[in-house]
């Protein structure tokens, strides 16, 4: 039966910092607890992670980086939630944040702006300010798998200590 485990070797992250991208290098005294484990590359992507390392989809969590403007202002934010589920973009999210227009953030502005690879964005090591809207799913949910910054690894932890982050607000955000 898959688990948030599923058949990786899992190790301390502080241990391997040649396993995360480097602000979550920085940043990973603040997920004390979180574990690393190296995969292909290729299976980042959730559906094909999943189904290669034996990992519940309902245990694996999405970080979408998301583009909300006002006026002359855009404001990023980090949506987190299980891959099982969608986020309310349009309606909790751009209320929340404030925002008239909002979208996902374009690729390139996200992998810039985070320092991060596309598909493997993790809230550990976000640019200072920004959002980290968590859905009280992922927060309950227990062990999570959540991207590490690369696409040649993954994070274990607990979805609630995703909530110590800076700018970190648990919310109902799935549809």
């Amino acid at each position: 039966m898959p688990s948030a485990r599923g058949n990786l070797s899992w190790a301390p992250a502080a241990d391997h910092p040649d396993l995360l991208a480097p602000p979550v290098n920085a940043a990973i005294d603040r997920a004390p607890e979180a574990q690393v484990a190296p995969i292909d590359p290729t299976l980042a992507d959730t559906a094909a992670f999943c189904a290669a390392y034996d990992v519940a989809l309902d245990r694996s969590a999405n970080c979408v980086v998301v583009a909300g403007r006002r006026g002359g202002t855009t404001r990023y934010a980090a949506v987190m939630v299980l891959a099982t589920m969608r986020a309310d973009v349009n309606g909790i999210v751009r209320r929340h944040l404030d925002v008239r227009k909002i979208s996902f953030a374009p690729q390139e502005d996200a992998v810039r702006l985070a320092g991060m690879e596309f598909g493997g964005i993790t809230p550990i090591g976000l640019p200072e300010g920004w959002s980290i809207l968590v859905d009280a799913a992922v927060v309950k949910a227990g062990e999570v798998v959540v991207g590490s910054g690369i696409r040649g690894s993954k994070l274990l932890l607990d979805g609630s200590a995703l909530l110590r982050l800076p700018g970190a607000l648990a919310l109902p955000l799935a549809q």
